[in-house]
């Protein structure tokens, strides 16, 4: 027995000094009652063990008083781009100190949930200084989201030669659920998500091809249809759409070793779901969610499964309300290398997920003393940005 247990007590120490993460014992970082009684489709679908960080990291506020800030990218030298809800974008430097207030960009629409959202970089942005962004559109009988483009001149400190590439169409009369998240592939095709509006004449829409509403799509850099997408070929449907029955996407990131589109989105109440996104799939909003209404009712027949529509990886009932999300790609912490981090709006967290064979085995919940709306989280360099609606820059990094 005494040797068992010095065994067991090397093997431990082993783990802690290699930074690996002991996940068996510990319990769900989940303590409140679920909204349902709604059972998951397979075991660890949701409230998986949790896992907690051995290696020491500060989480330091490098910058705040930013004006409804929403989404965060690392220019390629370490200098973050940051948009404005307003309509316009801030550059400040790896140390969160404000240097360029970026003008230039068309007029968008701040109201509710909707403004200026996503950034992202073209992929030889180094040589040519493009950038893409997602903003509501005013347009007739309400507003959409619109996807642009344009040089980024930094002695001007303007957005230069601006064109709109892609719009999801139909317009609406909603301050709600727009999306949006920008992030190109391996191919330089850029995935863009969008929401189903929220109101029940955009919710019906998440399951037509016919409609720009609860979508992911894939576009090429002019915004025309991505070669061999799904529904090229299909009468009376956007040939940009990649999948479908999405309710409200502000989450997207490639896994840094498979490759593959992973997605969070908002559920109701309860249901808020994680994806692997892929090709042509139906991800069932609104006819499958775990869920409810806000106000207590099932949302539709009340189901969670049903053929031809996808499960999601995970999911979380009371709701992390994902916003922006990124993988770890680096090594300065081993034991995050390619875990997953996704700001937590109403739930006021960080979460980190460990993820194996394409499941999630382990949850921790990061800078929950913070009590912030963390809006967007980008990885550049070993180290983790996070924003917040409150207007503050976090930065996450080894001690």
């Amino acid at each position: 027995m005494r040797t068992l247990n010095c065994l067991t007590l090397l093997f431990f120490i082993c783990c802690y000094a290699s930074g690996q993460s002991t996940r068996a014992t510990l319990p769900p970082v989940e303590t409140k009652d679920p909204n349902t009684e709604y059972k998951p489709a397979f075991a660890g679908q949701t409230r998986i063990n949790s896992v907690k960080t051995s290696t020491a990291y500060n989480a330091e506020r490098i910058a705040k008083q930013m004006r409804g800030p929403w989404a965060i990218i690392p220019l390629p030298d370490g200098r973050l781009l940051i948009t404005l809800k307003s309509g316009s974008m801030q550059l400040h430097d790896a140390d969160g100190k404000l240097l360029k207030e970026i003008t230039g960009l068309p007029e968008v629409v701040n109201r509710g949930q909707i403004g200026l959202l996503d950034v992202a970089l073209d992929p030889d942005f180094k040589s040519n200084k493009i950038i893409y962004w997602s903003y509501a559109e005013k347009n007739e009988n309400g507003n959409l989201l619109a996807v642009a483009k344009g040089s980024l001149n930094e002695a001007e400190s303007a957005i230069q030669n601006v064109r709109v590439i892609f719009r999801a169409m139909p317009t609406l009369n909603s301050t709600l659920h727009l999306g949006s998240r920008l992030v190109f592939d391996k191919d330089e095709n850029l995935f863009v998500s969008t929401g189903e509006r929220s109101i029940p004449e955009g919710r019906r829409q998440a399951q037509l091809l016919s409609s720009g509403l609860g979508k992911i799509f894939k576009i090429t850099k002019e915004g025309k249809p991505a070669p061999g997408n799904p529904f090229l070929n299909q009468k009376d449907a956007m040939p940009e759409i990649y999948a479908y029955g999405i309710r409200n996407a502000q989450s997207l990131d490639i896994h840094p070793v498979t490759g593959e589109l992973w997605e969070a989105e908002f559920g109701p109440r309860g249901g808020d779901e994680l994806n692997i996104i892929k090709a042509g799939k139906n991800y069932g909003w609104p006819v499958i969610t775990y869920g409810i209404e806000y106000g207590g009712p099932a949302v539709g027949d009340g189901i969670q499964q049903k053929a031809g529509m996808e499960q999601p990886v995970y999911y979380w009932d009371p709701v992390l309300s994902p916003s922006g999300m990124a993988f770890y790609k680096g090594n300065s912490i081993p034991e995050w290398k390619n875990n997953l981090f996704i700001g937590g709006l109403s739930s006021s967290h960080i979460v980190r997920l460990v993820i194996e064979n394409n499941k999630v085995v382990g949850e921790e919940r990061l800078l929950e003393d913070k009590k912030e709306r963390f809006r967007d989280i980008a990885y550049y360099n070993g180290m983790l940005y996070a924003i917040t609606d409150a207007g503050r820059l976090y930065r996450i990094s080894k001690k």
